[in-house]
């Protein structure tokens, strides 16, 4: 299970970022980038169900150190791979990382 972990890591980087990089090459910069993110009913959708999924993750990894269940580097290394990649990198991270502890 922890391969398929790893390799939902690499697709939580891979597949964001080659669509990201369309864009840029369809509209040249990222001043449209957050205009066409809310231009639809959908799309909207998406983005604000990807953001409470992601702003429960990040509540989460606070509530995860406030009671020392990860340490200072971990929760550091989860958040910055959830703002500089997103929930797609950072999820699938925290489950690799946690696969073989013991759930209590």
């Amino acid at each position: 299970m922890k391969k398929v972990f790893l390799m939902l890591c690499l697709l939580g980087i891979a597949l964001p970022y080659y669509q990201l990089l369309l864009f840029i090459q369809e509209n040249g910069s990222m001043a449209q980038f957050w205009e066409q993110a809310f231009a639809s009913y959908p799309a909207h959708m998406l983005a604000v169900d990807l953001s409470v999924a992601a702003l429960s993750f990040l509540v989460f990894l606070v509530y995860q150190r406030v009671q020392k269940r990860i340490k200072l580097s971990q929760f550091i290394k989860y958040s910055f791979c959830l703002f500089l990649v997103g929930f797609s990198l950072a999820l699938p991270l925290y489950f690799y990382d946690c696969h073989d502890q013991e759930v209590t």
